[in-house]
């Protein structure tokens, strides 16, 4: 089969393509996702138990980070992080602020998954817990936080497929992620068309392979629940 000579660029775009963006997605947007996901669900956490938490001050404080995080676009955060704080005095490097930015919008997020599922948890369990002497601390736990990590996997997975999805925003704080090079690409040789098709199969790979994973662990989870 002949190919035309238009034909033949394309598709010598997209080999040329392929490698740089996939040493891209695996040097910078798997990790960046993998840390910011990481010191997310710690933050997260702590959050929730601090919206729960009985000490006002705590909720508060919780709360209002939640509420900001919540109501302001992700994009934004990344702006006011690398470009305004500058004027500020604070400089942060792309990466850097990158996870900053992921890990408060992670943590903000998670927190209400986390808060949900540790709340949908039968009272009669903390009760049970305390006939038998242990703490609020033991029981949350050696009981609570174990019922709730099942029946948080799935959203909490849904979330890091999502966030992979949301690490292309980095690349309008310049770093080098997977978008920022299909974007360098693209200013060299004015198709794109095909180079943002090609970075979009590339993310569809990765979130495919998530998926797969998610559906096996969900699997695994489900040999754990009362029927």
């Amino acid at each position: 089969m002949n190919l035309d000579a238009d034909t033949l660029r394309i598709l010598g775009i997209v080999k040329d393509s392929f490698f740089p963006l996939l040493v891209a997605g695996v040097k910078f947007t798997i990790p960046v996702a993998v840390i910011s996901f990481l010191l997310g669900s710690i933050l997260a956490m702590v959050t929730a138990l601090a919206r729960i938490s009985k000490y006002k001050l705590l909720n508060i404080i919780s709360s209002l980070y939640v509420w900001i995080i919540r109501g302001t676009p992700l994009l934004v955060q990344l702006f006011i992080l690398f470009y305004g704080l500058p004027a500020a005095g604070i400089t942060i490097g792309p990466l850097p602020a990158a996870i900053i930015g992921f890990t408060l919008n992670v943590g903000a997020y998670n927190s209400e998954v986390i808060r949900a599922s540790i709340l949908s948890i039968p009272k009669g369990q903390w009760e049970a817990a305390s006939s038998i002497g242990m703490t609020h601390t033991q029981s949350l736990l050696r009981i609570i936080l174990p019922q709730a990590a099942r029946v948080s996997v799935p959203p909490l997975s849904n979330s890091f497929i999502s966030l992979i999805k949301d690490t292309s925003l980095a690349a309008a704080i310049t770093l080098a992620e997977m978008f920022q090079i299909a974007q360098q690409i693209t200013a060299t040789t004015y198709e794109p068309l095909v180079l943002y098709c090609e970075v979009a199969f590339i993310y569809l790979m990765f979130c495919t392979i998530l998926t797969i994973i998610q559906q096996r662990i969900e699997k695994k989870l489900e040999r754990y629940v009362a029927r």
